[in-house]
Order: structure tokens, then C-alpha cells, then sequence
């Protein structure tokens, strides 16, 4: 009698990445368990509750492997050794890369995971809403460090400066999500960053001494 092959273990870590990929295309809502055991390699769902106890906790292993990995495209925010500005510059322009890629789901995970979810699912949408909160302080720190330390000036366009770089972040998924070219979204940020540079502190060039007129 033949015997039969060892059964192939099962990869936790693999089994994330796969479960990564489909909730950042689908969403949490529509994303059934039956689509995840089968990405999964058709585990049983025996299986599927031993490694993860729910749908639920698994997609919080998920948002939390997805901020390690490709959400660290938001880490220069909190770089205090890089200046305000191009902290914010990296942040963006690095997320406009990330989330226009094509070898993963378009978009940002953190930004459509849960956008449309049942009031049962109001935790999903509260873990998601913590770390959108998250991007927001961390923007507004960036823009209040440089008025701080006097590279941006203090005024009403300063005021509102964090919201609209907070709201063109959030919108990328909207055009990543529709096939907006990488160079394209760059392109945008390039424009988007004139707001910062046109309320820049001016530095007064030191005047050249007059040169002596010589008999």
C-alpha cells in the first residue's frame, strides 16, 4: 500500500500576506470567509478559527502586518530628524508610489478597508478611523513644528494647511483606486506642495556691501 505524502503545514505568515491582499481588493464587508480559507490554501474551518478565533481578529493582523510593511511609507512624518516639509514631501510622494503600484491592490488599505460596513462592524470602521486619526496628527505635528521653528508663517492658510494635505492623502486611494499613473499623482504632489512653499518664511538675503568707486 502506497503511503501517503505528509500534509503540507500550514504558513501563518503566508496565510496573512494572502489574507492582506484580499482584503485590501475587496474590503472587510464583502470579504467572506469562505474567500479567505480558499486563498488560504482551502484550509478547513477548524483550522481557520484555531490560527485566528474570527474574521475579525484576523483583519486586525492584517491592518497590523499592512502598517509594518507597506504603511511605512507614513513613517517619515514622525522622522523629527528630517525638516517639516520634506517629511511631508517624502510621506506623500512615497504613498503616491505605494498606492498607484501595480504588484499589490490599488489604494490604501487604511483609507478603504472598511469604508462602507453594518453598524455590527463598528469596531472595524473605529480601527481604521484611529489610524486616518493617526495620518491627521501626524501631518498637523509636521506643519506646527515648522511654524514653530520659523520655517512656515502663522496665518489662516497655515491654519487649514494640515486639512488639505490630510484630505489630498486620503483622496489618492480615490485616483490610485481609478488608474492614476504614478508620475501623475507625483506630478500632483509637486503642485499640492506650492501651498506650503508659497506661505515659507522668507530669509532675507544679507546686502552685498556698494563697491568704492576708484578715482
Amino acid at each position: 500500500m502506497a503511503r501517503t505524502g505528509r500534509p503540507r503545514e500550514f504558513d501563518r505568515d503566508r496565510a496573512i500576506d494572502a489574507a492582506t491582499a484580499l482584503f485590501w481588493a475587496q474590503g472587510y464587508e464583502p470579504t467572506s470567509l469562505n474567500q479567505l480559507k480558499a486563498c488560504m490554501g482551502n484550509i478547513s474551518p477548524a483550522s481557520f478559527y484555531a490560527a485566528f478565533g474570527s474574521k475579525e481578529a484576523l483583519f486586525r493582523e492584517v491592518v497590523q502586518r499592512y502598517l509594518d510593511t507597506y504603511g511605512q511609507v507614513m513613517a517619515p512624518l514622525w522622522d523629527e530628524s528630517l525638516s517639516p516639509r520634506e517629511a511631508i514631501e517624502r510621506t506623500l510622494r512615497g504613498s503616491a508610489r505605494m498606492q498607484s503600484a501595480r504588484t499589490h491592490p490599488a489604494g490604501c488599505l487604511v483609507v478603504c478597508g472598511a469604508s462602507n460596513c453594518s453598524p455590527q462592524n463598528e469596531p472595524v470602521q473605529a480601527l481604521l478611523a484611529a489610524e486616518r486619526q493617526r495620518t491627521r496628527t501626524g501631518i498637523r505635528a509636521c506643519v506646527e513644528r515648522a511654524i514653530a521653528n520659523g520655517e512656515l508663517n502663522a496665518s489662516p492658510a497655515t491654519d487649514v494647511l494640515p486639512d488639505i494635505l490630510t484630505t489630498f492623502f486620503h483622496g489618492m486611494t480615490c485616483e490610485a483606486r481609478d488608474g492614476m499613473r504614478p508620475d501623475t499623482l507625483d506630478a500632483a504632489v509637486t503642485s499640492l506642495l506650492t501651498l506650503w512653499d508659497i506661505n515659507a518664511v522668507k530669509r532675507e538675503t544679507a546686502k552685498r556691501p556698494k563697491k568704492k568707486l576708484t578715482d
